[in-house]
């Protein structure tokens, strides 16, 4: 059956919230917390995803996880959709309203509960913001280092749904590596840990490493432990240009195998780092004209002396290359500035156009070839892309700009290069997402990472969680 019959299927089991339904709702939730206003409803339709829209009927805003319970009861048995939201940080749709029905927000749910520092653990709502939870325990000499650049906004749930990254993953991992166990409402109502708080756990299936990127498909995470380590007290930062994009990919896994792994190795593409710089306004180092590429290198640690030595190690490799002066950032004003341009990448993009995010990863000795061929194909099917991302871990983000394509390009043809990176991607052993998940908009494209068989694995997962479809329809599967 077609996705599109799938989805016709679908939306004619779905039920909309009555008036009635919508009375038990705001029972369990109270007066002030139910919403149906038109702007809210609006607000709750779209996220950081093209310009999509999809208004639900109501939004939900519970306090605590017997709430939850209640209201996925109550929509299991009347089959009303629910989408579970965060702070509306994504790129990929998985948050989207598809079918209407509840959007259950979880902003309420903000608690940092328990810092277990003699066991290097915290305990967490996932409402808590990413940045705010790593400050918190930075305090304590704690580090949680998944860093996503919507750290400072993005909700920890939603991280733990994407199983999110950041420029830290190449040293550090991403969310799953550092998430013991979850408290998760099943569609039923149901309540169940996934695990336990121990740092080995060889128990059965391993439940939480399949909630962990499950994006809110299989039920809703409302708490959630966490492991730590000690909060690194030094970190140094080098910014190399290289007057060839494709010479800066290849750097990469050089400084690997030259035995030193940074902290963070980002890329960034001359048109990504121009428009970074007009939308801070400001940059701590000046561009010259014939860089096309800039590899952000940071290493970090607790002896300066070992940090001064692999950013040495990392110089002579990078000499081997066709690279322009490289800048040495030894100071906290510098290197706050330096991270500022990379984080804002996405934001200064999406403010100059409306933009596909496709989120690929590759081994990284594949980089330069990835490169080359979203080039190829961009300019084969007439589109523009801006390529920058997590060089390290081969996490490229490639945004293609809509700029002035029409319609019929924009849904057709630029899918069709799309279906071409991927099928690319896929030949030379990576994926289609890194980071970001899957959703809505990258569904279409499962086909060429997964087989028959494995796609249906995973629809007998979703079927077993949630049998009557409530949860997340339309997302990955």
């Amino acid at each position: 059956m077609t996705d599109a019959n799938q989805s016709v299927r679908k939306s004619n089991l779905f039920q909309p919230i009555s008036m009635a339904v919508l009375e038990e709702l705001r029972a369990v939730v109270g007066e002030n917390c139910l919403f149906t206003d038109a702007d809210i409803l609006s607000e709750h339709g779209h996220d950081e995803t093209e310009d999509l829209l999809y208004v639900p009927q109501a939004v939900a805003e519970p306090a605590d996880t017997s709430q939850v319970s209640a209201l996925m009861r109550i929509c299991n048995h009347h089959l009303i959709p629910v989408t579970v939201r965060g702070a509306g940080s994504g790129l990929a749709g998985g948050a989207l309203p598809v079918y209407g029905g509840l959007v259950i927000s979880m902003k309420r749910f903000d608690k940092i509960l328990k810092i277990d520092r003699r066991n290097f653990q915290v305990t967490v709502e996932p409402g808590v913001i990413t940045e705010i939870l790593q400050n918190t325990l930075r305090e304590e000499g704690l580090f949680y280092p998944p860093d996503p650049a919507s750290r400072g906004w993005s909700f920890i749930g939603g991280n733990v749904s994407t199983n999110a990254g950041g420029p830290k993953a190449v040293k550090y991992g991403v969310v799953k590596d550092h998430v013991l166990n979850l408290e998760v409402v099943l569609p039923s109502g149901e309540v169940i840990w996934t695990g336990s708080n121990t740092l080995k756990n060889s128990t059965g299936y391993n439940f939480t490493q399949l909630i962990v990127g499950s994006e809110g498909t299989l039920g809703v995470v409302t708490k959630i432990v966490l492991k730590l380590q000690p909060h690194p007290t030094q970190n140094l930062i080098l910014l190399a240009p290289f007057r060839s994009a494709e010479s800066a990919c290849a750097a990469v896994a050089a400084i690997f195998e030259a035995g030193v792994t940074p902290s963070g190795l980002e890329f960034m593409e001359r048109n990504a780092i121009d428009w970074a710089v007009r939308y801070v306004g400001e940059t701590p180092v000046p561009i010259n004209e014939d860089d096309e590429a800039h590899l952000l290198i940071e290493v970090d640690g607790f002896h300066l002396e070992s940090l001064i030595a692999d950013c040495e190690t990392i110089t002579k490799v990078l000499e081997r290359f066709d690279t322009g002066e490289i800048f040495f950032a030894d100071d906290e004003t510098t290197k706050t500035a330096l991270w500022k341009l990379r984080r804002n990448v996405a934001h200064a993009v999406k403010r100059n156009s409306v933009y596909k995010e496709e989120d690929t990863v590759v081994p990284r000795g594949e980089l330069p070839a990835l490169l080359k061929k979203v080039k190829e194909v961009g300019a084969r099917y007439g589109f523009e892309s801006v390529c920058y991302g997590h060089a390290g871990d081969g996490n490229l983000h490639v945004n293609i700009l809509r700029g002035n394509l029409s319609e019929q390009i924009w849904n057709e043809e630029v899918t069709k290069g799309i279906r071409e990176i991927f099928t690319f991607v896929k030949s030379v052993g990576g994926t289609i997402s890194g980071e970001h998940g899957i959703g809505l908009v990258q569904r279409q494209y499962l086909d060429i990472v997964f087989t028959p068989t494995e796609l249906e694995l995973m629809r007998s997962i979703k079927r077993v969680f949630d049998p009557n479809g409530i949860l997340n329809p339309g997302k990955i599967v």
